[in-house]
């Protein structure tokens, strides 16, 4: 991130913050993926090899999305997780960009565009929620 930018919250708990707010406190990659709802490069992102302890939060607002233990190798070239910490921090969105139907995934505090979901996952879930790493930041947790 670029620099520390005080959040402002709606009575809802909801984060918000007006264009040059998110562009001031995110990269411009942050903000091509998160605001406007592109993709990074496969392979390319830098949680997909992470193996470390830890929480992976949201970049844009800090709420805790997935846990390092429901991370798992999908070899699709994104952070694959097979669930989120709890079903209230993600919001899903059908998406038929580009000609193909799919569960669009975002932070459900302030609506930061995270990847996709799957039904393709491993058990006991059975989904795949294919995460840009650029939206997310990591917390190691200590032994």
């Amino acid at each position: 991130m670029k620099g520390f930018m005080k959040s402002s919250m709606s009575n809802n708990g909801k984060v918000i913050k007006s264009e040059d707010e998110w562009k001031a406190t995110l990269t411009a990659e942050q903000y091509r993926i998160c605001r406007n709802r592109e993709t990074e490069r496969a392979f390319a992102g830098a949680y997909y090899h992470n193996e470390k302890e830890g929480v992976y939060t949201c970049v844009c607002c800090g709420i805790a999305l997935f846990n390092s233990s429901a991370k798992y190798d999908s070899a699709s070239g994104w952070p694959s997780f097979w669930e989120p910490v709890s079903d209230d921090v993600i919001l899903e969105y059908r998406d038929s960009q580009h000609g193909v139907i799919r569960d669009e995934i975002s932070c459900a505090r302030c609506d930061a565009h995270l990847g996709h979901v799957f039904p393709d996952g491993p058990e006991p879930t059975g989904l795949r929620y294919c995460v840009n790493s650029a939206s997310l930041d990591f917390e190691e947790q200590s032994r």
